[in-house]
């Protein structure tokens, strides 16, 4: 099932973690509603700015939230959350470009390297109230506010 024109829901559900571990990823018809907006809102707008790219983490079930050290209120849990990066655009640019042009409700740079283009992944999240808040996470300092390139 097309959730927009360039994205299924079997790619916002694929998880190595969950086939892995035999772990049940199935959306039910709220989180594949939150799923249709995220696909239409974010993805889809980043697509067709910047070509085609991989969703490497969307819904996650509550089981799988906890198989893989991540909280059962994660908005991944509720079909409102993407992990991402597109080739070739560095995730510090693509990232302002989502803060400059879409309308998100937490959009997280993280584990980004500067000089590394590519390196870490960019998280985007849509809410029904959206925060507008951006934030840099990285290992060593945790959760900063802002989109920061250092």
């Amino acid at each position: 099932m097309n959730l927009s024109p360039n994205f299924s829901v079997a790619e916002l559900i694929k998880s190595q973690t969950a086939e892995r571990k035999g772990i049940d990823n199935t959306p039910n018809a709220d989180h594949l509603y939150n799923m249709r907006l995220l696909a239409e809102q974010i993805l889809q707008p980043i697509r067709d700015e910047f070509g085609p790219f991989i969703v490497s983490s969307g819904y996650r079930s509550v089981a799988l939230c906890e198989a893989i050290g991540s909280k059962a209120t994660s908005q991944h849990a509720k079909g409102q959350a993407g992990d991402f990066e597109v080739a070739g655009i560095d995730n510090y640019d693509l990232c302002k470009w989502i803060e400059e042009n879409l309308e998100f409700d937490q959009l997280i740079l993280e584990c980004y390297k500067p000089g590394h283009p590519n390196s870490g992944w960019v998280h985007c999240s849509i809410s029904d109230s959206p925060r507008k808040e951006t934030l840099t996470y990285d290992r060593s300092r945790g959760y900063r506010p802002g989109l920061i390139r250092d």
